[in-house]
């Protein structure tokens, strides 16, 4: 019999004896469960069952939280071994309390607290992705993680700072070196108070732990350098107790948290394109008055200006479903946002960040607003951190330094409102790794007040479940009193929201030519204001009317955002002319831009728009003079007469 040449054997060993088992390595861990069972005493408690890849003091894993992780992620290889630990389940006269292969009863008689019975609560990420918990490594990532270009690019380059010779310190030749011209790291603590960078690249600050973490002069074995905060109940403890809320110890539960203002930003700058992509997302506000809110699609670049900088650059802002009123909105189901995410990236764009007003007219009728956000208020809500913290869990970075894969994420928040001069501005931020694990684990939540954020209660005396089945570790942080003395201060039941994020620069380009250089076209859910798109509004955009078709002005005009996500979504087009379609929309290439002109899908779409596209004028008549007119005098005489003596009251 012939196997399979891309199946593996791999040998398991419990207490009771060998086995081994071929096996498809793209396969998740708890498909193995039925084999593996098959080979066990038919006692055997199926939740007990744990994996490990040592017989003594390995790294232990409860076959049951394996899930979304394939047998080919850890990097076993074939005939490596696996040890099997498991318990027996419970009898009584013979016959087992719990039946083998179901689920732990939620009501179970000992699963009580205080008297009450507990229904454990899943605790997932906010988002679940493919790995169910942070806790989770890979083994060697560096070999299994893709990371962006951009960061393999970072990852390559020296990002040493070089420095010019001191004429009056420097005594050497001009092919010397000394301590007073010698290049500088990139975390270097007076280069950064000298260009005045508040925080350290996500690059910079890699360098700097890995330079700790991993000395080659020692000859160690490589250590990933970052690591994910992990604020929740570890739910493989190798001890053998009853899972939280029934059993803890000091090996699952998580440690007391110290917060600190996180000294890396993932991204250190944005860019916006150009001042007209701001300039219509405020349109919206100009007309109504209500806020807005909308995602920033665009891609990522080096900035220089930074020591291994990131930049976001934003090409467009597109507005999501919602409901928007004086003082907030309220986002409502977006259907189409996979759609609306595959046209960015036909367009090489993704989702980088999100962006909200907060502006209130000053009534001074100069176009002043009032500033709201300023160092004596707040610059960030604990509401906002929280939705930020959301989003950004929902968006993580894939990195080869983290033990588990991702760290951190590139995700960007931006606000505008007024500044202190009555002006409109942009502020741009990130909340800390710290933040979103907190959101993540329902730590906090935010405050009535938008300068602190709360830390929830840990009381048994709540009646939802999920709040008895949440750990809440403490939670501490360290401030600065009267006296200039660094002291750490309680955190519960609220501390400042400042712990939580860091703050970001943005900008325009000097040459204001974005990639999107036709958007006229109107932006989608304005229904509110009057706008709307239609397809003669798509006519018009591409030069389409009844009689005729401006194909060069079709051409140069499909640089639009908005106006390529109406497109897609009429689905008239096919994958591959839509992928021209976006292709032309970003390097403006004419020859390639008849080229689509000449694909069938497109002659569908210009004959949909001939049909409903502009309509021609209407026909002009003689202007009408009743007084000239015998019959109309005379038909007034006889309706006059017909009503004569009726009165309206």
């Amino acid at each position: 019999m012939s196997l399979d040449p891309t199946s593996i054997l791999l040998r398991f060993e419990s207490r009771i004896g060998q086995f081994r088992l071929t096996i498809d390595p793209t396969i998740e861990f708890p498909a193995l469960l039925p084999r593996i069972l098959d080979n066990l005493p038919k006692t055997v408690d199926s939740r007990t069952l744990t994996l490990s890849n040592k017989p003594h003091a390995g790294e232990d894993r409860l076959l049951s939280s394996l899930h979304g992780v394939a047998i080919e992620e850890v990097g076993l290889k074939h005939g490596d071994k696996l040890y099997i630990k498991f318990a027996e389940a419970a009898q009584v006269n013979g016959h087992s309390l719990a039946p083998i292969n179901t689920p732990l009863q939620p009501y179970n008689s000992s699963n009580r607290l205080n008297g009450l019975p507990i229904a454990p609560a899943e605790d997932l990420p906010i988002t679940p992705v493919r790995q169910e918990s942070t806790s989770v490594a890979i083994k060697n990532p560096w070999e299994v993680v893709r990371q962006s270009p951009l960061d393999d690019r970072l990852d390559r380059k020296d990002g040493k700072i070089a420095r010019p010779q001191d004429p009056k310190m420097c005594k050497h030749g001009l092919k010397g070196m000394c301590d007073y011209c010698m290049p500088l790291e990139p975390f270097s603590p007076k280069y950064l108070e000298e260009k005045k960078i508040k925080h350290l690249s996500f690059h910079s600050h890699l360098r700097k732990i890995n330079s700790t973490t991993n000395k080659p002069e020692l000859k160690s074995s490589y250590m990933p350098p970052l690591s994910e905060p992990y604020y929740r109940v570890k739910r493989d403890c190798p001890s053998g107790h009853p899972p939280w809320p029934e059993g803890i110890c000091t090996k699952c539960q998580p440690s007391a948290i110290t917060l600190q203002p996180q000294p890396f930003r993932m991204v250190d700058h944005v860019e916006f394109a150009s001042p007209g992509i701001i300039d219509s997302f405020l349109n919206f506000w100009r007309i109504s008055g209500a806020q807005r809110i909308g995602y920033l699609y665009g891609h990522y670049e080096e900035y220089t200006e930074v020591p291994l900088g990131i930049k976001a650059v934003v090409e467009a802002i597109y507005e999501p479903p919602q409901v928007d009123e004086i003082d907030g909105c309220t986002l409502t189901s977006w259907e189409s946002e996979k759609e609306t995410d595959e046209v960015a990236y036909l367009c090489g764009l993704q989702k980088v960040g999100v962006i909200f007003t907060d502006l209130i007219d000053a009534g001074a009728g100069d176009g002043t607003v009032v500033c709201k956000r300023h160092r004596d208020s707040y610059y960030l809500s604990s509401l906002e951190v929280i939705f930020s913290a959301r989003l950004q869990a929902q968006n993580p970075k894939t990195t080869k330094w983290s033990d588990t894969g991702r760290f951190g994420s590139d995700f960007v928040t931006c606000v505008v409102s007024g500044d202190e001069d009555g002006g409109i501005s942009i502020s741009c931020f990130q909340v800390s790794n710290s933040a979103v694990e907190m959101a993540r684990s329902d730590l906090i939540e935010p405050s009535a007040d938008p300068t602190v954020m709360l830390v929830r209660n840990n009381s048994s005396d709540e009646e939802d479940s999920e709040s008895r089945t949440r750990y809440i570790p403490e939670v501490f942080y360290r401030r600065i009193n009267e006296y200039g003395a660094s002291v750490q201060e309680n955190a519960k039941p609220s501390f400042p929201v400042e712990y939580l994020f860091v703050t970001l620069t943005h900008g325009f380009p000097k040459d204001s030519a974005g990639l999107f250089n036709a958007s006229d076209f109107p932006i989608e859910n304005r229904e509110a204001i009057g706008e709307g798109q239609e397809l003669r509004r798509v006519a018009k955009k591409l030069g389409i009317s009844s009689s005729k078709v401006d194909a060069e002005r079709g051409v140069r005009s499909i640089a639009d955002f908005h106006l390529l996500c109406f497109i897609h979504g009429m689905g008239v087009l096919n994958k591959d002319e839509e992928s021209l379609l976006c292709h032309v929309a970003r390097t403006h290439d004419i020859a390639e831009g008849f080229q689509l002109l000449n694909t069938p899908g497109w002659a569908t779409l210009l004959a949909i728009l001939q049909e409903s596209g502009e309509r021609p004028p209407k026909r002009s008549f003689p202007a009408f003079h009743p007084e000239n007119d015998e019959s109309y005098l005379k038909a007034s005489e006889q309706l006059a007469k017909r009503f004569k003596g009726t009165s309206l009251r």
